[in-house]
């Protein structure tokens, strides 16, 4: 992204000025140090900020159990029998899916490990797991529970898209390659959307077509992509997808996950799953004797009633979102993000990079920047200067200026003060 930049403390202000999103930032709650002072926060890449309107929409919930008890499941403003249906549209807007297509229930890894009950299906010639190296370790951690639950070894069922010539970004060649060699033997692709260490956005269409050709199942953890970029779930054509709340959605520490299933799956009841009552008919659910009749879509991948307190958060946030409308966001990222990108180069330091992809199509808003020679001091002394950002082992900075509340002048004194930090150490 080509801008006329400059880098002054003017300047930084005039885009703020021209800014239409930077209301928004008076919807959440901003940190401050023991002075008082607002921290710069970027990293709603690990938590999300609170919106103030969370605390209203979950007081709401707790005066209906007071005055309701079991009754609120049918009455009340938001009934809780069908209150995860209240999260569905707006979810599924942002992850650009149908609203068939969408559930929020469970956690992230639980909910990977109930897709993949669906959608990992071994056989004796195909049974391997593609993931992207320095995935989330998490999703490592869970793909091989699963290639060993199977009764297969990881250490030759486990294949690692990583870059032949050793730099960070992954190349769609490299995993042409390795599709080209072993797509027949290989089960499942489960990727990250978002990379959450170089914060590279991978083509989710191209790698869903280059793995289907092959006969893989794709699955992307869209934890560092929901709510960050332009997902588009639907037109990927993926098998599923899951992602966390509590990142850019600012749905609270720990709070519930979402998963999309695409809607050729919709009406297919021969899929292997685990099941539980709210994954059932909801015509016949409380007549508790009947046998299990799976609903359609992604609804048909639930285990049990919602968890309200926690819902009530994500619709609180949710509706920022619609209020500042994601294609208007999108936009905001990719200009802060390349501001950002900006501001790095411009210090001319030869110990600095931007190992982040340079196009802002193929990135959040995360910049990850590796500081040769650092270790975690660095960090230290920045969180001393008020910065809130996130230290990855060896020598990367993870910073994420969120579009909903983070500013120009969050990013223009968040590098200000980077550049007196090096320059003391």
């Amino acid at each position: 992204m080509q801008n006329n930049f400059n880098a002054t403390p003017e300047f930084a202000k005039q885009l703020d000025a021209l800014d239409q999103i930077r209301p928004f930032r008076n919807e959440f709650y901003i940190p401050k140090n023991e002075k008082g002072e607002e921290s710069l926060y970027l990293c709603g890449n690990s938590l999300g900020l609170q919106p103030k309107r969370a605390k209203k929409y979950i007081e709401e919930e707790l005066e209906d159990w007071a005055k309701y008890g079991v009754d609120g499941h049918t009455k009340g403003k938001n009934p809780w029998l069908n209150y995860h249906e209240l999260l569905t549209q707006p979810m599924a807007n942002i992850v650009g899916a149908k609203p068939i297509e969408v559930v929020v229930m469970n956690t992230l890894t639980t909910n990977l490990h109930l897709l993949m009950a669906s959608f990992y299906s071994p056989t004796p010639r195909r049974y391997k797991i593609l993931i992207e190296a320095d995935a989330f370790p998490s999703d490592k951690y869970a793909v091989e529970s699963q290639i060993k639950f199977h009764g297969y070894n990881p250490e030759e069922s486990l294949i690692i898209w990583k870059s032949t010539d050793d730099k960070p970004l992954l190349k769609i060649e490299d995993l042409e390659q390795i599709l080209e060699t072993q797509g027949e033997e290989i089960s499942l692709l489960l990727i990250g959307s978002v990379n959450y260490y170089t914060g590279q956005y991978f083509d989710l269409k191209q790698i869903t077509k280059l793995a289907h050709s092959k006969g893989c199942m794709v699955g992307f953890d869209c934890a560092h992509g929901a709510g960050n970029v332009d997902l588009r779930l639907h037109d990927s054509g993926a098998d599923f997808a899951a992602w966390c709340s509590y990142k850019y959605l600012n749905s609270g520490p720990g709070s519930l996950a979402g998963i999309f299933v695409h809607e050729r799956h919709a009406y297919n009841k021969n899929l292997n799953r685990f099941a539980g009552w709210w994954s059932h008919n909801k015509e016949t659910r409380f007549k508790m004797r009947d046998e299990f009749d799976v609903l359609p879509g992604a609804e048909g991948w639930q285990l049990s009633n919602p968890p309200i307190l926690s819902m009530a958060a994500i619709k609180a946030s949710l509706s920022v979102f619609e209020e500042a409308r994601f294609p208007r966001l999108l936009e905001k990222s990719k200009k802060l993000s390349a501001y950002f990108e900006y501001l790095i180069n411009n210090l001319k330091s030869e110990n600095i990079s931007i190992i982040t992809p340079k196009n802002t199509e193929d990135r959040g808003c995360q910049l990850s920047i590796r500081v040769r020679n650092a270790n975690k001091s660095l960090h230290r002394k920045l969180e001393e200067a008020n910065v809130i950002c996130d230290w990855r082992e060896p020598d990367v900075i993870r910073c994420a200026p969120v579009p909903l509340y983070n500013s120009y002048f969050d990013v223009f004194l968040t590098v200000e003060r980077l550049e007196k930090i090096l320059a003391e150490i």
